[in-house]
């Protein structure tokens, strides 16, 4: 397989495809059939905001051996011939009477024997991006051939990161970074959160992300009251804390990571929950290590809160991080996952000051065999101030 225009090489698709073959081996899957944006990005490079048209449906399969065969409109044949895959098949879409259907199941049909079995992610963390009557036609079409559920092939996989992923995500940190160090003359320029949010949206663009996923945050007398609402479009006042989150984009990797600023001198309420946050983060930088699980994260961070008289946050403290915003595990109480070496991930503690009024705290780091390496820039240990 030659280098194609887009990726990062085709020693690294080969890497991907030939793990992902190896457990569908194991599972007795004959060809892994794939739908989502950020899978059929993973296995082949395929980078494009078209998917934000809901027009179309988009199949990647990948056979027991050999290079991946792209079943897609025709709209999308020069791109993904840029890419890291094999056959590239194609047909006019949008069809109302069949869109894509019956050249899938011709090709489905010919990679995988009559009695085969094909995988497909259908678990927690996947979604099936083609109507779903159109897959009861698949199914039916190809049986005696039976569907299972791959979502472990897949998230065995993906959730450990190859060097060039983790540099990925290290350049997308670095850009947030750089817009997070303009928040201080954002807020002195423009008082009101909508605004902030819009001109932090605009940093984020002019540092080098290719695009803005993702902005969240919130701010109120100290603390906010959750970290998702829209911006409204009012004023910050001395004593509101403000918290920025983002999951920029640069070449298909996202960062997540927070950034907390007092608007005037913090109370003392919030100084002592800024230093939970930030020491508890600083437990789990000095303790987690492979082999140990996403409920045993969750339990340091608690642990570094309690300890220092904070109260945790509902949810979870932490999560996977790479080609989506958020990928599993999930740092609870319930999730047993295996922390990996080279798996991405955050750090996001949380804790109550008061009834409907919150801290959030969050960091990306990768996990190498001796503990965490950080990806985004270490937050300072006490709460920037910004005078207005």
């Amino acid at each position: 397989m030659a280098d194609a225009a887009q990726g990062f090489g085709a020693a690294e698709y080969a890497r991907r495809w030939a793990a992902l073959q190896a457990r569908m081996a194991v599972a007795g899957q004959d060809a892994l059939l794939l739908t989502s944006p950020a899978d059929v990005f993973y296995l082949t490079g395929f980078l494009t905001r078209f998917w934000e048209s809901p027009a179309r449906p988009w199949f990647v399969i990948l056979p027991a051996k050999g290079a991946p065969v792209a079943v897609i409109p025709e709209i999308g044949a020069h791109l993904m011939a840029s890419c890291h895959t094999g056959e590239i098949r194609t047909w006019p879409a949008p069809d109302p009477n069949d869109d894509g259907i019956g050249l899938l199941t011709e090709t489905l049909a010919g990679l995988v024997p009559e009695k085969g079995c094909i995988g497909l992610p259908m678990g927690l963390e996947t979604s099936l991006r083609m109507p779903l009557a159109e897959y009861h036609r698949l199914t039916a079409a190809l049986a005696p051939r039976v569907f299972v559920d791959a979502t472990a092939t897949v998230q065995r996989v993906r959730e450990v990161k190859s060097e060039p992923e983790i540099e990925a995500i290290r350049r997308t940190c670095a850009i947030a970074a750089k817009a997070f160090d303009r928040v201080p003359g954002i807020v002195a320029r423009h008082r009101n959160l909508d605004a902030i949010f819009r001109q932090f949206q605009c940093a984020l663009l002019e540092a080098g992300a290719d695009w803005v996923s993702y902005t969240a945050g919130g701010a109120g007398q100290g603390g906010y009251g959750d970290v998702i609402s829209p911006a409204a479009a009012v004023p910050v006042r001395p004593g509101d804390v403000l918290m920025l989150d983002t999951g920029a984009v640069k070449d298909g990797y996202f960062c997540d990571f927070d950034r907390n600023y007092a608007i005037g001198p913090p109370s003392e309420t919030v100084r002592r929950a800024q230093d939970a946050l930030y020491r508890a983060t600083e437990q789990a930088l000095d303790s987690l290590r492979p082999g140990m699980t996403a409920r045993d994260a969750h339990r340091v961070l608690c642990d570094g809160l309690t300890t220092r008289g904070a109260t945790p946050g509902g949810g979870r403290l932490g999560h996977g991080l790479g080609i989506t915003l958020t990928e599993w595990p999930s740092f609870t109480d319930k999730d047993d996952t295996p922390l990996q070496e080279n798996m991405v991930l955050t750090l996001e503690p949380s804790v109550e000051i008061a009834p409907g009024r919150i801290l959030v705290h969050e960091e990306n780091i990768v996990l190498r065999a001796d503990g965490p390496e950080l990806l985004s820039p270490r937050a300072p240990a006490d709460l920037p101030e910004i005078d207005i």
